[in-house]
């Protein structure tokens, strides 16, 4: 069966969705974005995601295009419209489409675009084995608390990655992690401490991360909200990435050097079952 997507208030086989050319998504890269995952048929933290969304329009300027509800709704209708049971639903907003011009159009009616893809999140084999890590210089602009559609930094970064033989790369900047080129970047000290860079505009306010911090305190897990070194992820324990679509995934070698004896540390796989069972049971 072809997918069903949404366009400007149109459900559409995705081979007949059509957006303009002079949207300025793409030709400005003006728009935001979030992912949620899909568990079993149900939305995993998109309240959160939602509040995120809202607040990536406002730092922009941007019109809202529907309420909370009327874009719950809309996601819901794609799930069961594709019979998705695991995966995402993407949801996009731009400013919308008017002639080409640097500065903001009056009177634009934003576009939101929507779409699902079936992934394997719960039995990922990453979570398993773990995966390798490349680390990049940092390249993007200075506003990555903004979820936006400009991503070209962070295909590179990945593209570097998977060129060195690993899965993915964490950004480094003034000799710190930033974050994954699509994740929240952690680490667990010889001394059991959860290392995280703190928020601030140099890096996304990952929704999974931050559930994470919340069930690690809960668990009364210590957490260090300040940035490492590479040298220091080096040395460390564990280490791991968050993200919507892949959950918490152990990281066992960064920059080809081996964690620990080079297989998901425990504090990694307890808190990606956690995790689970909170999205699980709604």
């Amino acid at each position: 069966m072809p997918r069903t997507v949404y366009v400007n208030g149109a459900y559409l086989p995705e081979s007949a969705a059509r957006i303009s050319i002079f949207d300025r998504g793409f030709l400005f890269a003006d728009g935001v974005y979030e992912v949620s995952a899909v568990l079993d048929g149900r939305l995993v933290d998109n309240a959160a995601h939602l509040a995120r969304l809202t607040r990536s329009l406002g730092e922009l300027h941007m019109v809202r295009p529907a309420s909370d509800d009327e874009i719950v709704a809309i996601q819901r209708k794609l799930i069961a419209l594709n019979d998705l049971r695991e995966g995402i639903v993407y949801l996009q907003v731009t400013r919308g489409a008017a002639e080409r011009d640097f500065a903001y159009p009056k009177e634009v009616a934003p576009s939101l675009v929507m779409f699902t893809q079936e992934k394997i999140i719960l039995n990922n084999p990453a979570a398993r084995s773990g995966i390798a890590i490349v680390t990049v210089p940092d390249i993007r602009w200075r506003r990555r608390d903004i979820k936006t559609v400009g991503l070209l930094a962070a295909v590179l970064a990945k593209e570097c990655a998977l060129e060195a033989g690993a899965e993915d790369a964490w950004m480094v900047e003034d000799g710190h992690v930033t974050e994954g080129s699509s994740s929240n970047a952690f680490i667990v000290t010889t001394d059991g401490a959860i290392m995280t860079r703190p928020l601030s505009n140099d890096i996304l306010n990952g929704i999974t991360g931050r559930a994470v911090l919340r069930l690690a305190a809960r668990e009364g897990l210590r957490i260090k909200e300040q940035g490492f070194t590479p040298e220091e992820a080096y040395e460390a324990a564990e280490a791991f990435l968050t993200s919507a679509s892949t959950l918490v995934i152990p990281v066992v070698r960064i920059d080809g050097r081996t964690l620990g004896n080079g297989e998901p540390g425990a504090v990694t796989v307890k808190l990606r079952r956690l995790y689970i069972e909170m999205a699980l049971a709604g």
